[in-house]
């Protein structure tokens, strides 16, 4: 094959950042295929920096290793500060940065937060602009015109992470655009997320989930004993859910336990089909006040703070 038609190898780091629940995490699950961050409609959902790995084989041969972040906002508590530092410090890191953008949201000073905070970065940034299928197309046109005019972009591509419209385009921006370089990771290297994060993440997808509107930040999981080895096939997960109130405790147990109940039952499901191994699964609520300001609880709950 003459030298002008071999295929390059590209490889490198892509920075998902944006205001809180714009689809990042929805986005990552979709393009890697298997589900690595939690998703909910709750803001703040995602806590810590995920690093998901898609490789691409064929004539795009690349190794694209995404980092999913937490929505970036004006922090209030110590968990806030841990998880806007963790988006910050991944935009110098990076080769390129995905700016995803909620478009059927309307805009305001949320916006304006992000695009200050993408001032000093130095990698190129494509304007992603989120759940097209939840709006008409003209409604694009004001909130590209806005991003445009407040700094360049290197594309502007609109999507749907939910039903998939434009990821494909997305991908060889993506793809065109990162330098040449042999892969960083194993071909089935997926995630940096230790096993026990993963568990206790899916046990509170399912908190937020049918706590709705009731919880929206006031609830963290930590696995208090994750066991893989007593029994072969079978895993047995002991986890606290906690509040910070003693009012939210029956928000989260539900009348007569059909909460709680609930949320272990499809919280079972998921790790088992992630695992693919049975799953025992334990669940207690705790009250502790102020967890969201305690070092100690947020280390376990994985939020982890800047330059780990």
């Amino acid at each position: 094959m003459p030298e002008t038609e071999q295929r390059v190898a590209r490889t490198g780091f892509v920075s998902l950042i944006g205001r809180p629940n714009a689809g990042k995490s929805t986005l990552v699950n979709r393009i890697v295929g298997a589900k690595l961050a939690i998703v909910s409609d709750k803001p703040q959902t995602t806590r810590n920096r995920i690093l998901a790995v898609r490789n691409y084989t064929g004539e795009t041969a690349a190794q694209v290793v995404f980092v999913d972040t937490p929505g970036i906002h004006r922090p209030l508590h110590r968990m806030n500060v841990r998880m806007v530092d963790r988006a910050l410090e991944s935009i110098g890191e990076v080769d390129l940065i995905g700016l995803v953008r909620d478009a059927a949201d309307s805009l305001g000073a949320g916006d304006r937060f992000v695009i200050d905070a993408l001032e000093e970065a130095p990698a190129p940034v494509l304007l992603i602009l989120n759940k097209i299928d939840l709006i008409a197309k003209p409604r694009l046109l004001p909130i590209i015109d806005w991003y445009r005019r407040q700094r360049e972009f290197a594309a502007v591509v609109p999507v749907s992470a939910v039903t998939g419209d434009g990821v494909d385009i997305l991908e060889r921006e993506i793809i065109g655009r990162l330098p040449a370089g042999e892969p960083l990771y194993p071909d089935d290297y997926l995630t940096d997320q230790p096993e026990r994060l993963l568990a206790a993440e899916t046990v509170r997808e399912k908190v937020l989930r049918h706590t709705h509107a009731e919880l929206p930040f006031v609830t963290a999981v930590v696995v208090d004993r994750f066991d893989d080895e007593s029994e072969p096939g079978r895993l047995q997960l002991f986890c606290s859910i906690l509040v910070e109130r003693s009012s939210q405790k029956p928000i989260v147990i539900g009348p007569a336990g059909a909460r709680i109940r609930q949320i272990g039952t499809e919280a079972r499901q998921d790790l088992e089909r992630f695992f693919g191994a049975s799953v025992y699964l334990d669940l207690h609520v705790k009250v502790r006040p102020d967890w969201r300001d305690n070092d100690r609880i947020l280390d376990q709950a994985g939020v982890a703070p800047t330059g780990q």
